[in-house]
């Protein structure tokens, strides 16, 4: 399957069930840009718009590009963000028409040279990416990671990696990274709908009901009062062109 295709039967729990960003993580993309709301950003595999209303929650006007029908169809909407059909290397944009082209965790589904190439075109100013990973020195966190690892299809996880080092070497630019705490808080359908959201595990059949049952049992061990907290650490990898 297309990374561009992965998503679509699992649009409405990515848009229900997957955290959002750090404020600090947001106004690290932002810094010495100046006033936000005479900012232009680009959200490169938007999804269903999470980071999108997060960059126009400051002021700045977005543009979503997200390839995926299903996953633009689940976005809530937005007065400050306009959608776009389009991909990493074929955004659609003029050059230089937008100040900041962002990827928010997307760029290892598009990791090429292309797609840098693209993010350099359509920028002024600068690039950046935002991962969050998990943070397994924290006890439910590493076990739920346990449990990731253990029905995982594919190297997702790996290419996340990859795409990382892939962005630190972004050409003709100046790399800088951070790197956020948070906590995602969950009761057990929020746990089972974040599993839900991932590509990489299973959404059917045996495998589904299996993966759903040791989730059940990893909640039980860890949660206070019916919740429990993911912990997270989001990266931010920021790629200015001046």
């Amino acid at each position: 399957m297309r990374s561009t295709e992965r998503f679509g039967s699992r649009a409405p729990a990515y848009a229900s069930f997957r955290p959002s960003y750090p404020a600090k993580a947001i106004d690290a993309v932002l810094a010495g840009l100046g006033d936000a709301c005479d900012l232009t950003v680009a959200d490169v595999g938007a999804g269903t718009g999470i980071s999108a209303r997060l960059f126009a929650g400051r002021g700045a006007a977005v543009v979503a590009i997200e390839p995926n029908a299903a996953m633009r169809a689940a976005a809530t909407g937005h007065s400050a963000v306009r959608w776009l059909d389009g991909t990493a290397e074929r955004t659609g944009l003029a050059d230089a028409s937008v100040d900041v082209v962002v990827a928010c965790q997307a760029f290892h589904w598009f990791a090429t040279r292309a797609a840098l190439h693209e993010f350099a075109r359509i920028a002024r100013r600068r690039a950046a990416l935002l991962q969050y990973e998990r943070d397994e020195r924290d006890a439910f966190t590493k076990a739920y990671g346990d449990v990731v690892r253990s029905y995982a299809h594919d190297d997702t996880e790996a290419r996340r990696m990859a795409a990382l080092a892939t962005f630190a070497n972004f050409p003709d630019a100046r790399v800088t990274r951070a790197e956020f705490s948070s906590t995602q808080r969950l009761d057990l359908e929020s746990l089972l709908g974040r599993a839900a959201s991932a590509s990489y595990l299973p959404d059917k059949g045996p495998a589904r009901d299996a993966l759903q049952r040791d989730l059940r049992t990893v909640f039980a061990r860890h949660a206070q009062s019916g919740r429990v907290d993911l912990a997270m650490v989001t990266i931010v990898l920021v790629a200015d062109f001046a």
